[in-house]
């Protein structure tokens, strides 16, 4: 294989993790809507670029000469903002693009009552939100089919790691142990998103992948399970229907389901962190648990 150029429409949380676990490895050039974000973008790796819904020069020159294209970006009502701004140009412009992967959300499935869903199981999206992401989701597939291209759909659930746990919450008291009766979610830590996407990449794989843990556990018992590793005691249980929530929070618990991640395991990916309690274990043994960004950056 050639070597690879990426370019990341979207280079947010996510996108930061994947750049830093193969840092070097690759020209990563990544898109923020703000300047101010630019260091942090470098620190993870990545050459930054503007993008607001327009392409720029600098953007089409990039794309000209990437090999893998990572979308990252929520799409809108009027549809995805990077294939408005950049459809034509993938479609005549990106010579030796090889692969797309586009970030979407186990949110496409709606609700399945606490039942296991795969990449089989139909999409029923409740919110708005979801609904969009599964109409891009099909733009996506239908634009590799238009290029011969291979694409690749992640579902992610909840995302958590450095700077985003159970344990920041904790320790910023903004932690709650909200209990919904058998509601489950599934989660996933950013080095997880990032080993997975390098694992298609590396086989320039398409298909649908859920990208989540293998325990799907009530959310006030994450929340319990940091306490405990930071021996404080966790904060009161608050029962769901007198907790104070807002419109999206309380969406986000009308959907209930056990999400199944057997296809990207089939295509060679090895978790690093098979749930929530490994992960924060490591979290905590090591220190990484609060935001490794801005501590790098202190160090400067």
């Amino acid at each position: 294989m050639s070597e690879k150029r990426i370019f990341i429409f979207g280079a947010g949380y996510s996108g930061r993790a994947f750049a830093r676990a193969n840092k070097g490895a690759a020209a990563i050039f990544g898109t923020t809507r703000s300047a101010d974000k630019f260091e942090v973008l470098r620190q993870a790796g990545i050459t930054p670029l503007l993008f607001d819904g327009a392409l720029t020069d600098k953007i089409g020159d990039a794309l000209g000469k990437t090999t893998h294209l990572l979308i990252s970006v929520a799409p809108e009502e009027a549809g995805d903002p990077v294939l408005r701004a950049a459809r034509a140009v993938i479609l005549a412009q990106m010579p030796v693009l090889e692969w797309i992967g586009y970030l979407s959300t186990v949110g496409v499935y709606g609700n399945y009552d606490g039942a296991w869903v795969d990449e089989t199981a139909e999409c029923r999206p409740v919110s708005k939100r979801s609904v969009m992401r599964v109409a891009a989701e099909q733009d996506w597939q239908q634009l590799g089919t238009d290029i011969g291209r291979p694409v690749a759909i992640l579902r992610l659930s909840g995302i958590y790691g450095p700077g985003r746990n159970a344990l920041v919450n904790l320790e910023n008291g903004s932690a709650r142990r909200l209990v919904k009766p058998d509601q489950v979610f599934n989660r996933i830590h950013c080095d997880d998103i990032a080993g997975a996407l390098w694992q298609l990449i590396e086989g320039n794989t398409g298909g649908i992948f859920n990208v989540t843990d293998d325990l799907p556990a009530p959310p006030q018992d994450v929340v319990a399970y940091a306490a405990s590793l930071m021996g404080v005691t966790p904060p009161p249980e608050i029962p769901f229907d007198a907790a104070q929530l807002s419109p999206m929070a309380r969406s986000f618990y009308g959907e209930n389901k056990r999400v199944a991640n057997a296809a990207i395991k089939a295509a060679g990916y090895r978790f690093r962190f098979r749930d929530y309690r490994a992960a924060f274990d490591h979290m905590w043994a090591s220190g990484d648990w609060r935001d490794g960004e801005a501590r790098s950056q202190m160090k400067r």
